[in-house]
């Protein structure tokens, strides 16, 4: 079975009603992108990693790309590996699972916003100092920083 189907029907045992894919960016510096959500949104200003809800009938790389896409303009290249995953209350009030992935753009120029205020690109260590990233985002920068980025 696929890693996409093994997560999803684990999350579906856990009780999750919403799934949401986000994707750590970087760029040839090694910084990450982080947009900031938009302040009237739920949880808004938070500063978090472009994601969004896995549509019906979509797998989960699908909507991985989708979502950066629709986000931030940028196209996926690759998919480089599985991060981890996080469980939070939708706004509705639904268990959420987000799986994030670290992903390769065919470019990290020419960045768009469709949903969010603004964007910027930071370290490993401008991650730890940003006080608007939630801590279970900061633990997937984290994990994909020791796992992936060259330090």
């Amino acid at each position: 079975m696929k890693i996409e189907n093994l997560l999803v029907e684990k999350a579906k045992e856990d009780g999750i009603e919403k799934i949401v894919v986000g994707g750590v960016i970087t760029n040839e510096n090694n910084e990450v992108l982080i947009l900031k959500r938009n302040a009237d949104d739920f949880l808004g200003g938070i500063d978090e990693l472009p994601s969004g809800k896995l549509e019906a009938g979509e797998s989960i790389f699908e909507g991985l790309q989708r979502e950066i896409k629709e986000e931030t303009n940028l196209d996926v290249d690759k998919i480089y590996g599985y991060i981890d995953f996080f469980d939070y209350l939708s706004s509705s009030g639904k268990k959420t699972r987000q799986f994030n992935f670290w992903v390769k753009t065919k470019s990290v120029d020419n960045i768009k916003l469709t949903e969010h205020d603004e964007y910027k690109w930071l370290s490993l260590e401008e991650c730890y100092n940003d006080e608007k990233i939630t801590p279970k985002t900061m633990n997937t920068i984290v994990i994909c920083g020791f796992n992936y980025l060259k330090h």
